[in-house]
């Protein structure tokens, strides 16, 4: 599965712009653009939303890097109930305004895959991570240390596309999925990892660098 190159728009958004685009060409070619704008605002919005820019992946093989675009909301120890361990979870909330792919955030091999369906709450609050829909990655760097990556909805989101499973190799800044309409992405590492960010600092997938593995 290669990274690059991949459109400047994500293919999981050309149904919805086409869409949109050819609402607001008929509309404004039939009762003029003032009565199309709010359909030319829904394009535009889709277009932002959908675009998928390439990028520079940062660190070497010890590193982890951001699996999306958006804010630090969680830095804390944890259970990882995937795979019945201790922790150290980071979390990165996506707003609509994020580029909203997912990539990996670690050179690795995919051991397990696990989808869980639930709730949709605002993926701004802590108990999205357990309570909404999700689909988790269990991701084994060459080194051994075990990652799960987990892509959990959010309070409008209603599609969690993932494009890996068991046996594939990934390496870190690798797109595997996307989310679409407002969500976050939950990283369990092991406890000894240092981790590089703050809460509240803004984050880029693939560019910014979370942590460093032992």
């Amino acid at each position: 599965m290669s990274s690059y190159p991949h459109p400047l728009i994500a293919r999981e958004g050309w149904p919805f712009i086409a869409l949109a685009l050819g609402l607001a060409l008929v509309v404004t070619s039939l009762a003029g653009l003032l009565w199309a704008s709010p359909i030319w605002l829904v394009w535009l919005f889709c277009v932002q939303f959908f675009r998928d820019p390439a990028r520079e992946v940062a660190g070497n093989a010890k590193s982890v890097v951001a699996p999306a675009d958006g804010r630090i909301v969680a830095i804390e120890p944890v259970r990882d109930t995937w795979l019945n361990r201790d922790a150290l979870k980071v979390s990165v909330f996506m707003n609509v305004f994020n580029v909203h792919s997912n990539r990996s955030p670690v050179d690795g091999e995919v051991k397990q895959r696990w989808y869980h369906p639930g709730k949709f709450v605002n993926a701004d609050l802590d108990k999205a991570s357990t309570e909404n829909e999700r689909n988790a990655l269990w991701i084994r760097t060459a080194d051994g240390h075990d990652i799960t990556c987990v892509q959990v909805a959010g309070l409008i989101a209603r599609r969690i596309l993932c494009y890996v499973d068991a046996g594939t190799g990934l390496t870190r800044g690798q797109r595997y999925g996307f989310i679409r309409f407002g969500s976050r992405v939950d990283i369990y590492l092991p406890p000894a990892a240092r981790i590089k960010v703050t809460i509240g600092d803004k984050v880029h997938a693939a560019t910014t660098l979370l942590a460093e593995l032992p």
